[in-house]
């Protein structure tokens, strides 16, 4: 169960990248209108437009972390497997909770200033690629180490 919530968990962070990626590199201050137009209108669809199945994404994040939790008091791997996916989806669900998914609904709404909307879709970019990092590192864990 970690495995399936952590590989659709990859697959979300991929489609969000393929978005993201058009903040990279890029040195001056605001980003170009068309750049933010195409992550700004991505990000207002999966976060608004798509009702209910945004919810799908928070769903499996919490169902992921309650797989975790339940094979640290079951005991059924390891210790340091158990508490090491623990930390590696605790910390990309947090981040998302937190920065990644209020900064994206912003960005989303574009009603922010070039420079702020430049900014949150910078900031989206580092999050998404710290998880892809973290979520990676959980299946590596899970597949490698997990009886």
């Amino acid at each position: 169960m970690v495995a399936s919530g952590a590989g659709f968990l990859l697959a979300v962070l991929w489609f969000d990248l393929m978005f993201d990626v058009q903040a990279r590199g890029r040195r001056e201050a605001d980003l170009p209108e068309a750049t933010l137009a195409s992550i700004a209108g991505y990000y207002g669809r999966v976060t608004r437009g798509a009702r209910p199945m945004n919810r799908l994404v928070s769903l499996v994040m919490l169902t992921t972390i309650a797989a975790v939790v339940t094979g640290i008091a079951s005991g059924d791997d390891p210790t340091w497997v158990g508490w090491a996916s623990l930390a590696l989806v605790g910390t990309p669900v947090t981040l998302a909770a937190t920065n990644t998914f209020p900064s994206a609904v912003r960005l989303g709404g574009r009603a922010d200033p070039l420079d702020v909307q430049s900014r949150l879709a910078r900031s989206i970019l580092r999050d998404h690629l710290l998880c892809v990092v973290a979520i990676g590192a959980l299946l590596i864990v899970r597949i490698g180490f997990a009886r």
